[in-house]
């Protein structure tokens, strides 16, 4: 990338020949710091994409389709941090719909927990599929992440505030059980607004469930399965679309190296946060956003970081 001197060097990063052209591949040091950066900030309200983009640029990894796709596949080792760790409530989804074909006892409760997940991933679905192009062309730059990051986090601060204030009025909020399909479907269309890069998935559904009246430890559960189906769909579409071309350029012992580092790291960052929120709240990641923000900007109008 010219303009741009990487902070870490690579001289053993491999050679390609993808489409017709020599790129440079991946190495297993820099598959386990891009896993690890995306296991720590995929449910954290930080937004992944942007922490993702933003190492690729300091490692000197070269924009391409095929490090915008290994982005999203390894979020397959995120995936499966939460599937290990809310086992409960996936098992609690399946037994619903299992029952409600004839299969087992039923589980009212999960088929419930499991028609408002897929309520509020549908909106998400069909304008992810209609402007997923013109998203990547546009939005996958340092400056809108950067503004992004800033305007996330003063969003975090707001709604702490309001939390705050619901508290002092003698409401904690609702819990899963009481949430309604009309609830999930306004923070469906709220994850929408992730789909701006830097805005952080987790963040808008965070918020989108206080503010449609969850308490912060609901809203938190449903984030994170609604992650779960949220990421599965765009892991295999970017799977679909630019595996091949992934696999082409850095092969698939990047990507399981990458996955692996992503799921272990995603099991003790969502350890982390739960513990951490009952205690203090979200406030401080609206101050790392806005703090983040400011160094990024910093850092590319003094020309270190090319936008």
């Amino acid at each position: 990338m010219s303009g741009f001197q990487p902070r870490i060097q690579h001289k053993s990063r491999p050679l390609q020949i993808v489409s017709g052209r020599l790129v440079a591949g991946m190495t297993s040091l820099e598959a386990i710091i891009l896993g690890i950066v995306e296991g720590v900030t995929e449910y954290l309200p930080v937004s992944s994409t942007g922490h993702l983009i933003l190492t690729q640029h300091a490692l000197g990894i070269e924009d391409t389709a095929a490090s915008k796709a290994y982005a999203i596949c390894i979020q397959a080792g995120a995936i499966l941090a939460v599937l290990g760790l809310y086992w409960k409530h996936v098992k609690e989804i399946i037994e619903g719909w299992l029952g409600k074909i004839g299969v087992g006892g039923g589980n009212p409760h999960g088929f419930q927990l499991g028609f408002n997940i897929i309520a509020a991933f549908l909106p998400a679905a069909v304008l992810g599929l209609l402007f997923d192009d013109m998203i990547e062309a546009k939005l996958f730059g340092l400056w809108p992440i950067v503004f992004a990051w800033f305007v996330g986090g003063v969003a975090i601060l707001a709604t702490a505030f309001y939390r705050k204030r619901r508290q002092e009025g003698g409401g904690e909020g609702k819990s899963l059980m009481d949430m309604t399909w009309k609830m999930a479907l306004i923070i469906g269309f709220i994850q929408c607004i992730a789909m701006w890069p830097g805005t952080s998935r987790s963040l808008v559904t965070i918020v989108g469930g206080v503010l449609v009246g969850l308490s912060l430890a609901s809203a938190v559960e449903f984030s994170f399965l609604l992650g779960v189906l949220t990421l599965c769909a765009a892991t295999v579409y970017k799977a679909i679309e630019n595996g091949p071309i992934m696999l082409e350029a850095y092969g698939w012992t990047p990507m399981i190296i990458g996955s692996i580092a992503a799921w272990i790291s995603a099991v003790i960052a969502v350890k982390w946060m739960v513990a951490y929120l009952q205690k203090h709240g979200m406030a401080i990641f609206g101050h790392y956003r806005i703090i983040l923000a400011i160094i990024v900007a910093v850092l590319i109008s003094m020309g270190i970081l090319e936008a």
